[in-house]
């Protein structure tokens, strides 16, 4: 039998929920081609959509009824040391929400989960930082309301559909390492949280969940759109890779960069960080075919990902946490659809002496 480390091409699952096609550069959700729902749908309406197949106007509705802490899990938090980073503290509190969950996972515990999380980051940021809890507001959308409990302000509006699109735009992408945990772990018939502690686990190493923060030290670095040219060419000519481009699976444009990229257009007036990002990116993509002919390098997600991250002055420490917050709808989706048609993973291995 062949071995494939990693897991590499291996097909072990059947979805309905999103294609990846590397080649094409595309990014379907049901279907739909993911660009296109950001920045148009909701993001309680792109994750009632992605769980069930069907759009609802109203999800926004049914994500507020969810979004407050329960009295037990304040105390969880208040309780953990204070130097225990926001992955950890996220790990701990969904698996504490998972109490006298059971078999089968069902669509009222994704909601729940997803709805909440957030707020788990924003109460736990705000503590550890010596600052007063801000509750959810119920008027303001999920990435809104999220970027109005850890503020304490009401998010400018760009910055909140900036936001917005980044967290519809990773909410799901196939089979990756955190996804694969959940469904192992919902494989044997355990509870949704417990699959949902175990993706965090995996979103907190940092070959899966880190790659945002080197393109923001990058674009730090760069500082102006007239520095541009000179830090790129230099950094190239002495063989170092310039951070968030190229990727794994995308052998074209990165589709999900492209719809960030379009709403970053849209917004560049309303802040210079998405102006500096957007001539960057041109002259990277410039500069990388200049230096690597051939090897088709384009801006991935987190380039964008960085920039609007960064926009919104969210702190390094959260950028992770953030993309956890997302990718639940994805981790939840994944659970609900394995134990619909479940068999219990077994791979083997091979003994080597």
């Amino acid at each position: 039998m062949d071995f494939r480390p990693g897991l590499e091409g291996v097909i072990a699952a059947e979805t309905s929920l999103s294609l990846i096609d590397g080649e094409a550069g595309k990014l379907l959700y049901r279907g739909l081609p993911a660009g296109e729902l950001a920045g148009k749908r909701s993001f309680e309406e792109v994750a009632h959509f992605l769980w069930s197949g069907v759009s609802d106007e109203h999800a926004r509705e049914a994500f507020c009824k969810h979004r407050e802490l329960p009295s037990f899990l304040k105390k969880l938090l208040d309780g953990l040391p204070v130097d225990m980073g926001m992955m950890e503290s996220l790990r701990t509190a969904v698996s504490a929400l998972g109490s006298g969950a059971g078999w089968p996972p069902t669509p009222e515990e994704a909601l729940a989960l997803t709805s909440v999380v957030p707020t788990i980051l924003a109460y736990r940021w705000r503590r550890v930082n010596g600052l007063a809890p801000v509750s959810p507001d119920g008027e303001l959308g999920h990435a809104a309301n999220y970027l109005y409990m850890l503020t304490g302000e009401r998010p400018k509006p760009a910055h909140a559909e900036a936001l917005e699109a980044y967290m519809v735009l990773t909410m799901e992408h196939g089979l990756n390492a955190s996804t694969f945990a959940a469904r192992v772990i919902t494989s044997t018939q355990s509870d949704l949280y417990s699959a949902v502690t175990g993706a965090v686990g995996a979103m907190k190493g940092p070959l899966h969940g880190g790659a945002p923060t080197g393109v923001v030290r990058m674009l730090d670095a760069i500082g102006t759109q007239a520095n541009a040219e000179r830090w790129l060419r230099e950094t190239l000519e002495r063989g170092e890779r310039l951070m968030g481009f190229g990727h794994r699976v995308y052998k074209t444009r990165d589709p999900r960069a492209v719809a960030l990229r379009e709403v970053t257009e849209r917004l560049a007036g309303d802040d210079p960080w998405f102006a500096l990002a957007i001539d960057v990116e041109r002259e990277a993509t410039r500069l990388l075919e200049e230096y690597k002919p051939g090897r088709r390098l384009y801006a991935n997600v987190e380039f964008y990902a960085a920039a609007v991250l960064r926009a919104v002055a969210l702190p390094e420490a959260l950028f992770t946490p953030t993309f956890s917050a997302a990718r639940t709808v994805g981790w939840t989706g994944h659970v609900l659809e394995q134990a619909s048609c479940n068999r219990i993973f077994r791979p083997k291995a091979r003994y080597v002496n």
